[in-house]
């Protein structure tokens, strides 16, 4: 490609794939967001490279697997490390190919380094904390309430367009302007904290979704029979071991009526891109760094697991002139490594040769999705020490090798829910065996470090006690 689109990037927090209508949700409402995959492109099978926050916004800017570039973990865990030296990043990529960029929101890449600095190239930006705190005070709003600490509540001092989700959407449509008065392309990125935990919500949206109409997930209820401890120990330190439904609904109610929410944001920015005149001349890609629990397994947030409800990621994409209307693309996607590869692409830029993904350009304008068997993701811990993890997915199995605990097996088709683990079961055990030894060809593959003299026979071996 030689033509250069504008990009603007909506990239969440804790958003699961369920949870967008167009996805199946049957209750939630999120038309804006429906819309866009009408008019675009409605990815299926997309998975986050590591299913927690800083690895994952480094994945993507890096356009590499949390072992290549190095950060595998938050900032508040025993290994904190971030990514040395000054690697590439797509958006240095654009910068060079004569981008303007902005972003708004959510950072969690490096404490010692902002968008501004050099090794990124944003020319703006403006966070989500302090700036919408003192923009929040001058329009005379009382400070949100945090009474129920992570489990969220309602916040009665303001109307919808006095949340931080609004507010945000508004300063990327600031940037977009700015952009405009450059007179090149522009990158815009819009990183909204939430829906990540927790959930403290305006009317009318906190009362959208009464909890005696939720449903249960899938995963709920889940005995954790014959799965690691440290599932066990996520519940008892989260200290909602034992609660039924009744306890999670308000909180999954508050989840679905934040998501609503930014839908109506969303809807706000494209309405803004729109009057901008900018609309058929922009890639607009909506996807999130990972997905959230939110009561799935009877458990909160996301750590030292990889069920569905946090690796399986929303990715809807519209590109108007390329990508046809109203596809469903249903090919394995590693989200945030395909995404760095496809924004250099857009901008008619060359993809760095140390980029681990696959453009995306070709599968959104010709309908033909990269050619893969399976999935990968991988963890380290964090909350509750450090914990590995890797994990293969395919079309009906999903396998995940954990090397100080109980592997897991799951049948996707007979299981969505992921409640029975089948990895000791031994009508599995020819399964289980070409599972492990497709996880280790991608690990070799990558030049995974977990995979080593002692690791190897374990995993390849099953030598579990």
């Amino acid at each position: 490609m030689t033509a250069q689109s504008n990009i603007l990037l909506i990239h969440a927090d804790q958003w699961r794939y369920d949870c967008v209508a167009a996805n199946g949700h049957p209750l939630l409402q999120t038309p804006h967001l429906d819309r866009l995959a009408a008019e675009g492109v409605r990815f299926t099978h997309a998975f986050t490279p590591s299913p927690i926050c800083v690895p994952e916004r480094n994945c993507l800017l890096h356009g590499q697997w949390a072992t290549r570039h190095g950060c595998i973990t938050n900032y508040d865990s025993e290994a904190p490390k971030p990514v040395e030296g000054t690697p590439i990043t797509f958006t240095r990529v654009l910068k060079e190919a004569g981008y303007y960029l902005g972003y708004v929101g959510k950072w969690h890449v490096r404490r010692d380094k902002e968008p501004t600095d050099p090794m990124y190239g944003y020319d703006d930006y403006v966070s989500e904390d302090a700036p919408y705190a003192e923009w929040r005070a001058a329009q005379g709003y009382a400070p949100g309430p945090h009474t129920n600490g992570w489990f969220g509540e309602v916040d009665p001092h303001i109307p919808p367009e006095g949340s931080r989700i609004v507010w945000g959407v508004d300063r990327a449509l600031e940037y977009i302007r700015r952009g405009q008065e450059r007179g090149g392309p522009w990158m815009v990125r819009w990183d909204p904290v939430e829906p990540h935990l927790p959930n403290v919500v305006p009317e009318p949206y906190a009362s959208m979704y009464p909890p005696e109409t939720i449903a249960p997930w899938p995963s709920f209820p889940d005995p954790l029979v014959g799965k690691p401890y440290i599932q066990v120990q996520q519940r008892r330190t989260w200290k909602v071991d034992g609660w039924g439904w009744e306890r999670w609904a308000p909180i999954v109610s508050r989840y679905l009526g934040e998501i609503s929410l930014l839908d109506f944001a969303v809807g706000r920015l494209l309405a803004g891109l729109e009057r901008l005149g900018e609309r058929d001349n922009t890639l607009v890609v909506f996807t999130s760094d990972h997905g959230d629990l939110c009561g799935g397994h009877g458990m909160m947030d996301k750590m030292h697991i990889m069920y569905e409800d946090v690796v399986h990621v929303p990715l809807i994409v519209r590109w108007p002139g390329v990508a046809p209307a109203g596809q469903v693309q249903d090919a394995f996607i590693s989200h945030a490594l395909d995404l760095a590869a496809t924004f250099c692409e857009a901008a008619g830029a060359e993809i760095p040769a140390g980029f681990q993904g696959e453009s995306l350009v070709t599968c959104l304008r010709d309908g033909v999705g990269p050619e893969r068997d399976g999935i990968a993701s991988t963890f380290a811990g964090n909350q509750f020490g450090l914990y590995s993890q890797r994990m293969w997915r395919e079309r009906r199995w999903k396998y995940i090798w954990n090397p100080t605990a109980e592997d897991e097996l799951y049948d996707l088709e007979t299981d969505p829910g992921e409640v029975t683990n089948r990895a000791t079961d031994p009508a599995c055990a020819g399964l289980l065996q070409r599972l492990r030894e497709r996880l280790v060809a991608w690990m070799e593959a990558t030049d995974d470090p977990l995979l080593n003299q002692w690791t190897r026979p374990q995993l390849l071996e099953g030598l579990k006690v």
